[in-house]
């Protein structure tokens, strides 16, 4: 996996200093072929740039819960009581209704998940959310579990370049100014819109970034169409998988820049929270159309196309999932799904050739995952990336530079990755 990241930096200064492909001894094939893929990096306009980012001066942090809406009881970015199976929001309790978001001022990304949370409170309404937000949201409305949910929180931190010293982070576009410690220093920190970090090509119901101008965040009623006509309307493993490798199919053929590397993995997990996360008790956990539209603010017009009604919102009545879903729950997930219906790691050359991967950690072989991988090597290979980009760069630059360096192996201290055989991070 190392191998890979230092190859990615040779291929990075190669792009700056085009003369290194010249100099002798150097292989420069692969420089070469990631040249003609050069175009796959997001430049700094468009759709989700900081430009046409909606703005809010008066940021309000999320409403808490409380000892009369305890919901799974998480507090303060900490464990809570892993228990579910309560009504989400609870009857009475104003503070987490569903409340609309202002495009002005209000910022919504590709996760409909985190734009719910956002919509009901439960994550800073504006958009413009922290590490410890995030975690008590997964836990308190999904019955996320501990484990993934600093996961997920941590990915979206280092991932999305959100910062490390403030914690901070757009669930969406890019709003440097609000969760930069300091924008001169660290640079842009785009959001979940971020391309080819937390956001990737063929999401479900969000555009390829280089085929619609940018825009990879905005709901798309055809696409959600297109879901819903394979699925029958039950968003389940089996209808996912297939809608997941139709989307794939789709990307390649129209997107010249489409790529599909190790982070893709993380579509399947999302793709797993239809079925996981969003049923409703009250509805027999079933996956239905009338729940995942609910979520998705998906609304079926009279001639079949569906259209977004800017109501990303919990289904009325709804109660979450009894057990906590696990980092180990969702790697076995991701791989199940995947080898439904395998396709290659890899991306499209300006040639109109494929190029696979290879390699990461073992997990990848000929630009596919093996069938007899164990699902505990997907969860690892997440951790990995993750504790691998703790932007050692910052040191000396900013303070408190130990804190940040070592946010990553703190926040997981507390978690079940090494149970799973997972290396420890460095922290220093």
């Amino acid at each position: 996996m190392k191998g890979a990241i230092v190859s990615s930096i040779l291929i990075s200064g190669a792009a700056a200093f085009p003369f290194v492909v010249d100099v002798s001894g150097v292989d420069s094939s692969m420089i070469q072929a990631e040249r003609r893929r050069i175009r796959r990096q997001q430049p700094a306009d468009g759709a989700g740039s900081a430009a046409n980012c909606p703005f809010n001066a008066n940021h309000v942090p999320a409403a808490p819960v409380t000892s009369q809406y305890p919901y799974n009881n998480a507090k303060n970015g900490v464990i809570g009581n892993q228990k579910g199976g309560y009504q989400v929001p609870a009857p009475g309790d104003t503070a987490h209704q569903f409340v609309a978001p202002n495009p002005d001022t209000d910022i919504r990304g590709p996760c409909p998940g985190l734009n719910v949370a956002a919509n009901h409170n439960f994550l800073a309404h504006d958009g413009i959310t922290t590490y410890t937000e995030l975690v008590d949201a997964q836990q308190n409305i999904y019955n996320v579990g501990y484990d993934l949910a600093n996961l997920l929180a941590l990915l979206g931190l280092t991932l999305t370049d959100g910062d490390l010293v403030t914690e901070k982070l757009s669930i969406g576009c890019d709003a440097t100014t609000r969760t930069s410690v300091n924008p001169v220093l660290t640079g842009a920190e785009p959001g979940l819109d971020g391309h080819n970090k937390f956001e990737a090509d063929t999401s479900l119901t969000r555009n390829d970034y280089f085929t619609h101008g940018g825009d990879n965040f905005k709901f798309n009623g055809t696409l959600f169409g297109m879901m819903t006509e394979t699925t029958g309307g039950n968003y389940n493993l089996p209808n996912l998988a297939l809608y997941r490798y139709q989307r794939y199919q789709q990307s390649v053929n129209e997107n010249p820049n489409f790529y599909f590397g190790p982070l893709s993995l993380l579509l399947f997990g999302a793709a797993s929270f239809l079925y996981e996360l969003m049923p409703s008790g009250t509805r027999g956990y079933a996956p239905d159309e009338y729940t995942i539209s609910s979520f998705f603010g998906a609304e079926k017009n009279a001639d079949g196309t569906y259209s977004f009604n800017n109501a990303e919102k919990i289904p009325d009545n709804w109660t979450n999932r009894v057990e906590p879903y696990t980092n180990e729950l969702v790697g076995a997930e991701i791989i199940k799904m995947y080898l439904l219906n395998p396709v290659l790691f890899g991306g499209n050359t300006a040639a109109g050739s494929f190029d696979a991967l290879q390699g990461w950690g073992g997990l990848i072989a000929n630009g596919t995952i093996p069938s007899a991988v164990d699902p505990k090597v997907t969860s690892c290979l997440l951790y990995q990336i993750l504790t691998e980009r703790v932007p050692s760069y910052l040191n000396g630059v900013l303070t408190p530079t130990v804190e940040a360096l070592s946010l990553i192996a703190s926040k997981l201290s507390n978690t079940d990755f090494s149970n799973l055989g997972c290396p420890a991070p460095l922290s220093k």
